[in-house]
């Protein structure tokens, strides 16, 4: 790689990192409802614990906003570096992602990953996101566990990826990140396992009592 490369790929990470980093949850919930979305719920900024506090309106634009942060970084490197280097895609894609669950700007708190993991594999491997988002809204419409939703769909990604024929960056990628997002949801995972795990109310009767279930990005 010449030094210019290197410029624009340090640039690029950078850039995918602090748009990751953007909190959305915490913005749309202090500058449009004047809530600080991790002073209730779980106290987890991503889109499940907006949807829990501050209703369905406010959940929709923070998930398309949470996943856009993920697939705009992704979809522009994959254009610049797919056939020519993958892992550089990979490691720009990965950096909003990480941006989300360290954010800069909530001195190294944040989300879960989900919806901007979501984005990134929309960028990359959309087929698979097609199939995957089918399987989340279905187990969550049949157990009304988003953690369990967001986890199944997660460890479906490598599977698509290898089945695929993506790029060895891309598998291994993959396994990192389900590797990462299970982590994040160790909390979720215990109670799922003790029976504990709030279930999703898929009615809404009023918009500021969408969710009361565990947090699931």
């Amino acid at each position: 790689m010449s030094a210019l490369e290197i410029a624009a790929f340090v640039a690029a990470l950078l850039l995918a990192y602090l748009m990751g980093a953007i909190p959305f949850g915490v913005l749309v919930g202090t500058l449009f409802y004047h809530v600080d979305v991790r002073e209730h719920g779980s106290g987890n900024v991503g889109t499940t614990n907006v949807f829990r506090v501050l209703g369905k309106k406010a959940g929709v634009v923070v998930l398309v906003c949470d996943m856009l942060k993920g697939f705009l970084p992704a979809f522009v490197a994959a254009q610049v570096w797919r056939e020519t280097n993958p892992w550089l895609v990979i490691f720009v894609a990965a950096a909003p992602v990480v941006g989300h669950m360290f954010s800069v700007f909530l001195r190294g708190r944040g989300g879960k990953g989900v919806a901007t993991g979501a984005g990134v594999v929309l960028a990359l491997v959309p087929l698979a996101f097609g199939v995957i988002a089918v399987v989340w809204v279905l187990l969550i419409l049949i157990t009304r566990y988003v953690s369990l939703a967001s986890l199944v769909a997660t460890l479906l990604v490598p599977v698509f990826v290898v089945a695929l024929g993506d790029p060895l960056p891309y598998e291994i990628a993959a396994v990192l990140v389900t590797v990462v997002i299970f982590w994040a949801h160790r909390s979720n995972i215990r109670r799922l396992l003790n029976g504990t795990e709030n279930r999703v109310k898929l009615t809404w009767k009023h918009d500021h009592s969408a969710v009361a279930g565990g947090g699931g990005s």
